[in-house]
């Protein structure tokens, strides 16, 4: 299951170059990640558990840049959980078109808030995760 986000591109994602800085689609893609957790219910879920998902590494590609003005379409799916781990695959391309400007995987832990240390994936939790899984073939 993808989800997918708008952000328009507006003058303070600029650099001096006058192209979104490479630091911004960090941002960018934080804010696609926290749509997705509340358009599927998943942060009020995770937080009547006293669950937080923290992110361990992030591995981005910047493919192409984007300007001031354009649209971008930040497409974001759950493609792998594991017992101690879950990936997210997000790509963010040009609104209307097939151009990629990035593409990252995050990899992230759920925590436990209370003790500050992370949990098994298992049970339910696994269950709900795994229902968010992209399907096999499933493009971004």
């Amino acid at each position: 299951m993808s989800h997918s986000s708008q952000i328009k591109v507006r003058g303070f994602h600029l650099d001096i170059y006058q192209h979104v800085n490479n630091a911004r689609y960090l941002e960018f893609l934080e804010e696609a990640r926290w749509e997705y957790l509340e358009d599927t219910g998943d942060l009020e879920y995770f937080q009547s558990l006293g669950l937080a998902w923290v992110i361990v590494n992030i591995n981005i590609n910047y493919r192409a840049s984007a300007t001031m003005g354009q649209t971008l379409d930040v497409t974001t799916a759950l493609s792998k959980v594991s017992g101690k781990s879950a990936v997210f695959n997000q790509v963010i391309t040009l609104a209307g078109t097939d151009t990629i400007v990035a593409d990252a995987d995050i990899t992230f832990v759920l925590l436990n808030q209370k003790t500050g240390k992370p949990v098994k994936i298992e049970g339910e939790v696994l269950e709900r995760m795994e229902g968010h899984l992209k399907a096999v073939g499933e493009e971004l």
